[in-house]
Parts: structure tokens; sequence; C-alpha cells
């Protein structure tokens, strides 16, 4: 039995062995099931430093004490047969890369898988392509040789574009400590002059609400003196009219000092001089005999007339002027101006209205003036000098005996 056994052929062992190599030609190929030769880049290339320590911590169940090399050679170690780590490691890669191996599944042929990698290092995208392409079915020897002496290679380069960045990383480091230091400078310097300029805006904010403050307190105070004065103007009528009349008399105040100092100095001058004859004595009807009474109370009185004609005004003047008096005259709107009338009134102390040759308008002003502030007038109807004389006597209180020698 033993020898019909040994005899017979092991066709059942070759038919097995067949199947299980196209069983591992159409699936993808498992980390463990992969040359050693990959499994270093494999794991540098695919797998973040910091994960592959946090995963190796997990599966020691305590932290690793271990530096970056000896952790990753002790991970390529056990990738080499089934284990925890290396299952963990596997499922990682697949869901780490699950989009570029489905990409990679559609190649049929190894020469499609080729081309996919050549793809991936001319895009440098490597790491994912680098997975794919070596757990691919159709990844023979060959390609799994030339895969990495690609990424050796890519990896020396990067060693030395590592190294050309690092001295200008070192020279941005340098150069972004000097502007750092510029700023911080700055910086100081912008916040000085900050707290200044916000200083001087507090100031001039408290200057200007003090002046909004004062301005405001003044258009009160001006209101209230708006209201004020609107309030006299309403208890005192004709307000702005009798302010006039008052400058206007404080003005004729100042002349009859001019004319009274003038007067003064011509007396005081006039022994020195030639005697200088009497004006004529005016023209008087005659009363009483030939004599005409005058009052003595119009030494140095003012007295106004106002109207009459303009013939007789010199010789109203030396009639007054004869008796002491100060003569002043007003036509009554005539030429002589309307406005001046009432300042006019108010410098005299005696006023003597000719009715017979005056306006109404200023007969009438006249009349309301003397009334309303008590002032002496006479109403004269006729314009002689009698008349005139006749008028002086009803309001003297006094009469001088003395007598002017009258013309005919």
């Amino acid at each position: 039995m033993c020898d019909k056994d040994k005899s017979l052929p092991v066709i059942s062992n070759c038919s097995s062995g067949e199947a299980e190599k196209a069983a591992l030609a159409s699936r993808r190929r498992r980390l463990w099931e992969l040359s050693h030769t990959c499994h270093c880049p494999l794991v540098g290339v695919g797998l973040p430093l910091g994960y592959l320590r946090k995963l190796v911590g997990k599966m020691t169940g305590g932290r690793v004490l271990a530096d970056d090399y000896e952790v990753h050679v002790g991970a390529v170690t056990e990738c080499g047969v089934r284990n925890r780590l290396s299952e963990a490691l596997q499922k990682e890669l697949e869901r780490r890369y699950a989009p570029v191996i489905l990409r990679f599944r559609g190649a049929k042929t190894t020469e499609q898988v080729a081309q996919l990698w050549r793809a991936a290092v001319a895009n440098g995208d490597v790491a994912g392509a680098f997975w794919a392409g070596l757990t691919h079915p159709r990844c023979d020897a060959e390609l799994e040789e030339q895969m990495c002496r690609d990424l050796h290679m890519i990896q020396h380069q990067a060693g030395a574009c590592v190294r050309a960045d690092m001295g200008k990383f070192t020279a941005l480091q340098e150069e972004n400590a000097r502007l750092t230091h510029e700023l911080a400078k700055l910086q100081q310097r912008s916040h000085a002059l900050l707290q200044e300029k916000t200083g001087d805006l507090e100031r001039q904010e408290a200057l200007l609400l003090r002046a909004r403050a004062e301005t405001i307190g003044k258009d009160s105070v001006i209101d209230s003196l708006r209201a004020e004065l609107a309030q006299l103007q309403a208890i005192v009528p004709e307000l702005e009219a009798r302010t006039r009349l008052v400058e206007r008399l404080a003005q004729m105040d100042e002349r009859e000092k001019e004319l009274r100092q003038q007067i003064s100095e011509l007396k005081q001058a006039q022994p020195r001089t030639m005697p200088v004859a009497p004006p004529p004595a005016p023209k008087l009807e005659a009363q009483n005999g030939g004599k005409l009474k005058m009052p003595i109370r119009l030494v140095d009185q003012s007295v106004l007339c106002v109207g009459g004609r303009s013939g007789n005004v010199a010789t109203y003047r030396a009639l007054i002027e004869r008796v002491g008096g100060q003569f002043a005259h007003h036509d009554g709107g005539l030429e002589d101006n309307a406005n001046m009338l009432d300042s006019s009134l108010a410098a005299a102390d005696l006023v003597i209205c000719q009715t017979g040759c005056i306006s109404h308008s200023a007969y009438w002003r006249v009349k309301d003036y003397c009334k309303r502030t008590g002032k002496r007038c006479v109403f004269i109807d006729n314009p002689s000098i009698s008349s005139l004389a006749r008028g002086l006597q009803e309001v003297s209180g006094e009469m001088e005996p003395a007598a002017l020698n009258t013309a005919e």
C-alpha cells in the first residue's frame, strides 16, 4: 500500500499549487506578502512618523521611548510577517490611499500599472501610487524593482531639495527675526504716537465741549436779552426814535458847549478890539405909547421858532438875542429836514410856532410834542414882529420895565 502510494504522481498537489497561484494573481497583495525591500520605503513614505509612533505605542500598551529611527526600523521588521502591527499598518494604508487604489483598479496589465506609476511620479504624488502599484495583482517582480528604484531616486532628490530648502528656511528665519525686531520697534513707536494723538484728541474734544458750552451759554444770554429788549420795546413805544433823539440831543449839547466856549473866548478878546456898533433895533409896532415890554426870562434860554416867513428870520433872531436868548429856527419841513424837527424841539427851552406859515404835519407834531413833554409853546397866527413880542409876553412871568424903541 505504501509502495503503491509512492508510485502515484502528485497531480493533486500540482493542481492545488496552480490554483493557489491563480488566486494570488487575481487579488491584491497584503503588506506582509511584499518583498522585504519594499517595506522600508513603503513605511517611510506611506505613513507619517507621528502616526507611526502613535500606532506603535498603542500596540505596545505604553509610551514609546525609542527615537524615530528605532521606531521606523521596528515597524519595517514587523511588516515581514502577519501580526497585529502589520495588520494595523495594512488597514491604515488601505484607508489612507483608497482613492488611488480605486484608480489603479482599472489597470488590467502590467504595462498599464507602470503607466499609472510613471504618471504619479511626474505629478509628484508617489506615496499612494507606490502602495497601490506594489499591491496590484499585475505588478510583477520587474515592475516592483523599478518602482523601488524610482522611489529611491525620488528620496535622494527630495533630500537635496530639503537641504536647499533648509538653507532658504534658515535665511528666512534670520530675515523673519530681523523683521520681527523692526516690527516690534515700529509697533512700540506707533503705540507711543497713538497715545500722544489720543491725548491730543481728548484735549481737543474737551476744548470743543467747553467752547460749545460757552456758545450755548452765550446763545442763552442773547436770547434772554432779545426777549428783554422785546419787552422793553413793547413797554416803551417809539424807543428807537427816542434813542436817536437822545443821541442827537447829546450832539447838540456838545455843539452848544463849543459855541459857549467860542462866545466866552470872543468876550474875553472883545476889549482888545475896536468897539462894534450894536445891531440896529428891530422895527416893532408901537404899543402903550411907543414902548414894548419884553420878558427877562429869555436870558441864556434856547428859543426855537418853527415856521414863519424867511424874510423875518433875521429880525426874529435879533429880537431874541437882544434880550440874551439863543435863537434857533426850523421852517417846518419846507426846506429843512422834517426828521430834525424832533431833535430841535428837544433842545429848545421855549417853542414859538408860526401857525400861519407852517405845514399841517409840522403843526401837529409841535403841538403833540409840547403837550406830551410839558414844554412851553407860543402859537402865533400873524408872522409880524409885534405878534412875536405879544406871544413872548404871554409866557413871561416877569416884565422888564425897560422898553425897546420901535422904528417906523
